[in-house]
């Protein structure tokens, strides 16, 4: 049996006609080098992977978890299943339209330092405004940054590679080496976070990360949680926190645990209160509390 150049891995909940999207944009362009597609569905309502093992048969590995593992957890079920030397862990609500994916794979080939590269990545609406082309790096203490190119035209200005200190979630390609050199993804995340944790553990592994545009993926943002679900809000609470413990040097992690708990909170108490969304509220205190509660 032939194994794969890249292994496509994609976590579904609840998301079949994504996935199916996903699956026949793959198989309908990808043809440039040798792959596997690998879905993991993360406790689905249905079984998912039994209805997309009857629709597509030997064209794709499926793999059903009776528990979420959440995002993490349900791509490192992937990576324990995959063949492939090159691991393109994508988001089951995005597609492709064209094959760039040997153009990507030829400069994780051809330049040892680089671990990884993230796509251009674009909104699915109409005028099709990009999404990422890169990402800055988190400020100190209060963890902020911006995406390069969100919600830009794509007129050619994003079209140059640039290294990025942390690739996008949605659709990144690593090398197997890194992932044998760093481990796998960190499941305390659950949702949120853990892929600029993962990240920053790639880069202070010695890796480049790199933004290369030369291949498009179209993602449907939020579909699954909302913009502003009390699901988001706990979890970006919780996890900014616990990417600062986890990451920081000592000063720097108590001064951004200080900060996240203080002036951020009292700003989105006050604009949740006066906008009458107590979810959102007791969402960011949970938050807040589930961490002081690994914590101690």
């Amino acid at each position: 049996m032939n194994v794969p150049l890249v292994s496509f891995i994609t976590v579904c909940f609840n998301g079949y006609h994504d996935t199916c999207e996903l699956i026949d944009s793959l198989c309908t362009y990808v043809t440039s080098v040798s792959y596997e597609i690998i879905v993991v569905d993360n406790a689905s309502e249905q079984d998912e992977a039994a209805r997309l093992h009857d629709k597509y048969g030997n064209r794709i590995v499926t793999i059903r978890s009776e528990k979420n593992l959440g995002f993490a957890g349900g791509n490192n079920l992937g990576i324990q299943a995959s063949k492939g030397q090159y691991l393109f862990f994508i988001n089951n609500d995005t597609y492709v339209t064209d094959d760039k994916l040997n153009v990507l794979v030829n400069m994780l080939y051809e330049h040892p330092s680089t671990g990884g590269l993230s796509p251009k990545l674009r909104f699915t609406i109409p005028p099709y405004n990009i999404q990422y082309a890169g990402f800055t790096p988190l400020t100190p203490i209060t963890l902020r940054n911006e995406t390069i190119g969100y919600g830009k035209p794509d007129d050619g200005t994003y079209n140059t590679p640039i290294p990025t200190p942390y690739l996008h979630g949605a659709a990144m390609l690593v090398k197997r080496e890194v992932i044998d050199k760093v481990g796998m993804m960190p499941e305390q995340f659950f949702l949120y976070y853990e892929e600029l944790d993962w990240c920053t553990h790639i880069t202070k592994a010695g890796y480049e990360l790199w933004y290369t545009p030369q291949w498009t993926v179209f993602h449907k943002e939020s579909q699954s949680t909302g913009t502003e679900s009390p699901m988001k809000i706990y979890y970006m609470t919780r996890n900014r926190l616990l990417y600062a413990w986890r990451n920081l040097p000592t000063t720097q992690k108590w001064l951004s645990v200080l900060y996240q708990c203080t002036i951020p909170v009292w700003r989105n108490m006050l604009l949740y209160i006066l906008q009458g969304k107590y979810s959102l509220l007791n969402a960011m205190f949970k938050g807040i509390g589930s961490f002081f509660l690994r914590r101690c």
